[in-house]
């Protein structure tokens, strides 16, 4: 079972403070999207109203086409899974997986199949009988996993469920969350801020910032085409790079780019991935920069340089993993002119 998400103009305030300032947002049926944001920014109030554990001071709350802003949490088509699991120390994992089917009066016989069908999709078929306490991290969030599917939620909600996962083990479970979703089809929203987690499992990005949704779309175009300065900066590192609007063109410290200024005007920053920086020759020459230092990083090497263009300014670039710089040499900088956005200052 699966269901569309809408959010309507909400808006919720904790005594002055605007944790949510009109959120509007479309979540399709069977969709994966993340809420990314640092912390304070209103991903979790959301996470929170869509459950049903917050109502909204504003707006309206839609699962399904049914209007849910005044719903409990119990009678709502969602499921919530916590970053701490709550998993019953003195239950086994099969009663753990079968307990939410229990409380809404499933028979015995019914409950512990179902609850073996969901230990066998997250790959734990052969423990139920085990204990809590005799697994990993890893397998524990697997089997909480298990528990919000048994009960054919038609939303999973996910609060950072992999924060207190090590980064190999939390790497594995984007990929075993990601198939998972897929396999059953429920929409899942996942709440998130790690940027890296959210490219690796979402569908769509939902980047927040003040209680307001900065960007959204697909991974791809957030990183490489983000709306705005924030999104560009939170979606991964950024070179920022002065800049300013001269006769209708962008002028930079290192010559002008073919771009467009925005039309708010004022002092500019133009923004360069590490990654876009080269040593090979591209249309957009930043020229001549010393290497303050470099380290090498497996399938990169990481260098700090000086532009002689631009003397109060570091860049970072993402170099070739057999090109690793010595302190103090001089190298040619290049950059695609379309690697750079360009923005208001903020």
């Amino acid at each position: 079972m699966t269901a569309p998400v809408t959010v309507e103009a909400v808006t919720h305030r904790f005594g002055a403070f605007a944790a949510l300032s009109d959120i509007r947002l479309e979540i399709a049926a069977g969709e994966y999207v993340t809420l990314l944001g640092p912390s304070g920014c209103g991903k979790t109030t959301l996470l929170s109203v869509l459950g049903g554990f917050l109502e909204p001071g504003e707006g309206r709350v839609l699962i399904g086409g049914q209007d849910m802003t005044h719903v409990p949490p119990a009678k709502r088509p969602t499921t919530t899974m916590f970053q701490d699991y709550a998993l019953f120390p003195h239950m086994s994992l099969a009663d753990n997986v079968a307990f939410g089917l229990r409380m809404a009066g499933v028979g015995k016989r019914a409950r512990m199949s179902r609850a073996a069908e969901m230990l066998a999709l997250v790959g734990l078929g052969e423990a139920g009988a085990k204990r809590p306490h005799e697994l990993s991290g890893g397998q524990r969030q697997r089997v909480a996993l298990a528990r919000c599917l048994a009960v054919e939620p038609e939303v999973l909600l996910l609060d950072e469920p992999l924060g207190a996962l090590d980064l190999k083990l939390r790497r594995s479970m984007q990929d075993e969350l990601k198939a998972i979703q897929r396999q059953v089809g429920t929409t899942f929203v996942h709440v998130t801020h790690d940027q890296e987690e959210a490219m690796a499992i979402a569908d769509r990005i939902v980047v927040m910032n003040a209680g307001r949704i900065e960007d959204e779309g697909a991974p791809r175009r957030i990183y490489r085409e983000p709306r705005t300065l924030f999104a560009a900066g939170f979606m991964g590192e950024i070179n920022r790079i002065p800049a300013r609007a001269v006769a209708g063109r962008v002028e930079t410290p290192f010559g002008p780019l073919p771009a467009t200024p925005p039309a708010e005007g004022g002092a500019l920053v133009a923004c360069l991935r590490p990654e876009a920086v080269s040593t090979a020759p591209a249309a957009f020459e930043i020229g001549p920069a010393r290497v303050r230092d470099a380290a090498f990083f497996g399938t990169y090497c990481r260098a700090h340089l000086v532009p002689e263009a631009a003397p109060d300014l570091t860049l970072v670039a993402h170099l070739p993993p057999d090109a690793l710089p010595e302190e103090g040499a001089v190298l040619t900088l290049h950059a695609e002119p379309d690697a750079l956005a360009v923005f208001p200052e903020e």
